[in-house]
């Protein structure tokens, strides 16, 4: 997995660090819950709380790190369903202190 640091000093998986420059729409602020699952490499699905959305994706928290940049996933939240792809995914708290909070950025493909 490619990791770096984006700007506010947060570690980044996939084109995290440029996901706003990519961005073509705009994004309107969510809440509600959102189911992910996925089936290869290995079975798993997790739930997290909308971010943000927009008609071609939308941001969510979570606390899985399992979610790489390309993963095809199928999702679920008030607004929509279908198929999307992880563009990115950034853990911003993992200390021992702390709570694990991640965040992933996704393209809906269906």
């Amino acid at each position: 997995m490619n990791a770096s640091r984006d700007n506010s000093g947060h570690k980044a998986f996939g084109n995290a660090a440029t996901a706003s420059e990519q961005r073509r729409e705009p994004r309107r602020a969510a809440r509600g819950s959102v189911e992910v699952k996925w089936s290869d490499p290995v079975p798993a699905v997790i739930n997290g709380s909308l971010v943000d959305v927009s008609p071609s994706g939308f941001r969510m928290s979570h606390t899985c790190v399992a979610l790489e940049a390309g993963l095809i996933v199928e999702f679920a939240y008030d607004e929509a369903s279908g198929k999307a792809r992880v563009v990115w995914t950034r853990v911003l708290t993992q200390e021992s202190h702390a709570a694990l909070r991640v965040e992933s950025g996704f393209v809906i493909l269906s």
